[in-house]
C-alpha cells in the first residue's frame, strides 16, 4: 500500500529525515496479518513511547502553565486532555485515519473512523516524531496540536474525568474507593471489546464496555455515577 507521507507531513509541520521511522508508527497490528514480511511490526511500541512522552510534556506543560492548580486538579486536567476522546478528536483534524495501514478487514469494519485505534496511532505518531526529531521538535509539535485542547478544557469549573467524577461520589457516600475488574474480552487481538466492572469493596455497581480497558472503565464509572446518584 502506498500512502502519500509527504502530504501528512505538510499536515503535522514535521519534515522526516527517517522515513522508515513515520511508516512504522502508521502499521495497524491487523495489517501484520495480510503481510507477513519479517521485517514488520506493528506501531504497538512507538504507541507505548508516543504516550510517556505526551505524559511528561503535557505534564510539564501543565505544572509551568496552571501554577494555582492543587494537585488533584491537575491530575483531573491531564487526564481530561489525553483522554482517548480527546486524542481522537486531533487525530481525526488530520484525517490522521487515512495514512494507517490496515488489513482490508479492519478496513471494512471502519478501523479508518475507529476512536480508539486512531487515538493510538497519534499517540505512535508522537512516538515517531520523538524518534526521529528528538524533544525539543517533540515539544513544538504536541504544543500545536494540544494548545486548543488545554485552552478549552483549563476554561472548564470542574476538570474531572469520568472516574474521578465516581470516586469522589463513592468516597463522599460510602467511604470507600471504587475498584475495577476486566471480567471478559472478546473479538480478534485488533478488534477487542472489554467488559469491566467497578465494585465498591464486594458490591457490584455497575459494567460498562469499550474497544479498550480504558474506554471500558469510563463506561462503567459513568453508569455507577448515574446508579449512585438516583440513590441520593
Amino acid at each position: 500500500m502506498n500512502l502519500d507521507l509527504d502530504n501528512l507531513q505538510t499536515k503535522i509541520g514535521v519534515k522526516f529525515n527517517n522515513q522508515s521511522v513515520l511508516k512504522q508508527a502508521l502499521i495497524h497490528r491487523s495489517f501484520l496479518n495480510e503481510n507477513r514480511q519479517s521485517d514488520l511490526e506493528s506501531n504497538e511500541k512507538y504507541e507505548f513511547l508516543g504516550d510517556a512522552v505526551l505524559e511528561l510534556w503535557i505534564s510539564d506543560t501543565l505544572f509551568h502553565q496552571f501554577p494555582h492548580l492543587n494537585e488533584g486538579d491537575l491530575t483531573n486536567l491531564r487526564a481530561l486532555i489525553v483522554c482517548t476522546q480527546n486524542l481522537f478528536l486531533i487525530a481525526s483534524d488530520i484525517n490522521l485515519g487515512q495514512y494507517i495501514y490496515f488489513s482490508k478487514g479492519e478496513e471494512t469494519h471502519g478501523g479508518r473512523q475507529n476512536q480508539s485505534i486512531l487515538a493510538d496511532a497519534f499517540e505512535s505518531l508522537i512516538g515517531a516524531v520523538f524518534l526521529d526529531q528528538g524533544y525539543p521538535v517533540t515539544a513544538e509539535f504536541l504544543s500545536r496540536f494540544f494548545h486548543q485542547s488545554i485552552s478549552d478544557l483549563s476554561s472548564k469549573d470542574v476538570y474531572k474525568d469520568p472516574k474521578s467524577i465516581f470516586q469522589e461520589l463513592a468516597q463522599d457516600q460510602r467511604g470507600i474507593t471504587p475498584q475495577y475488574k476486566t471480567v471478559k474480552e472478546s473479538g480478534p487481538d485488533h478488534q477487542k471489546t472489554f467488559e469491566v466492572a467497578v465494585f465498591l469493596k464486594d458490591e457490584l455497581i455497575a459494567s460498562g464496555t469499550g474497544p479498550s480497558k480504558q474506554r471500558a472503565e469510563e463506561d462503567a464509572s459513568r453508569k455507577a455515577t448515574k446508579i449512585l446518584t438516583n440513590l441520593v
